[in-house]
């Protein structure tokens, strides 16, 4: 049986149903486990066993884009487990057994610098995605010299491509290679904002899905 110790979304150590719960140097961290398919166990538990594995299988490819994301957001938690919680309860779509992500309310990045504006994705060339948007520095919190944060998500190959230090936010574009079997396929790409001194980080803003050239 799993211990909850700070509430629903708080730590756990145990077990719930294939979710394996406890603490590493004071970081509470979760990971699944194959589901014994001969124990099905409640209707509720294998629910929230396919929103979990839903999302988990969205975060893995870019586990170390989230260590930056997510950054202000692992408190007593990892990065990536911030991300779970926040996706499981705002981008779940559907209903068991055909749950899916609805990425235009996922995050990838999170936190209150000012977002995004204008932002759009397309394919000009060969192997390479543009990511476009407004300067819009000087509106809210927003400045010139902030990174861009981008993630190209391959659903397809369970794969991303990213980058945690792109163009400043007054260059309005940023183009990201990706590898050649990607030509023809989909990526999600989504745009996000960090601080020149990482203290800030803004919400990621969802731009569509791109077919690779």
């Amino acid at each position: 049986m799993g211990k909850i110790s700070q509430g629903v979304l708080g730590g756990f150590s145990g077990k719930v149903g294939n979710v394996v719960g406890g603490t590493w140097k004071g970081i509470d961290y979760m990971r699944i486990k194959p589901a014994n398919v001969s124990n099905p166990r409640t209707e509720g538990q294998v629910d929230q066993r396919s929103k979990f594995s839903t999302v988990l299988r969205f975060l893995q490819p870019m586990t170390d884009f989230l260590r930056v994301g997510f950054k202000l957001y692992a408190n007593k938690m990892t990065q990536f487990n911030a991300a779970m919680s926040y996706n499981l309860n705002n981008a779940i779509t559907g209903a068991y057994p055909s749950f899916t992500i609805d990425y235009a309310s996922a995050l990838v990045t999170r936190g209150n610098l000012t977002v995004a504006a204008g932002g759009a994705a397309s394919s000009p060339s060969a192997g390479d995605v543009q990511v476009t948007w407004t300067d819009n520095s000087g509106s809210g919190s927003a400045l010139a010299t902030d990174k861009a944060l981008i993630v190209l998500i391959n659903t397809s190959r369970d794969e991303a491509v990213f980058t945690t230090a792109g163009a400043d936010r007054s260059a309005g574009t940023e183009t990201i290679s990706v590898p050649s079997e990607y030509s023809g396929e989909d990526v999600e790409a989504f745009l996000g904002f960090i601080s020149e001194d990482g203290s800030k980080v803004a919400n990621s803003v969802y731009l569509g899905s791109v077919t690779v050239a």
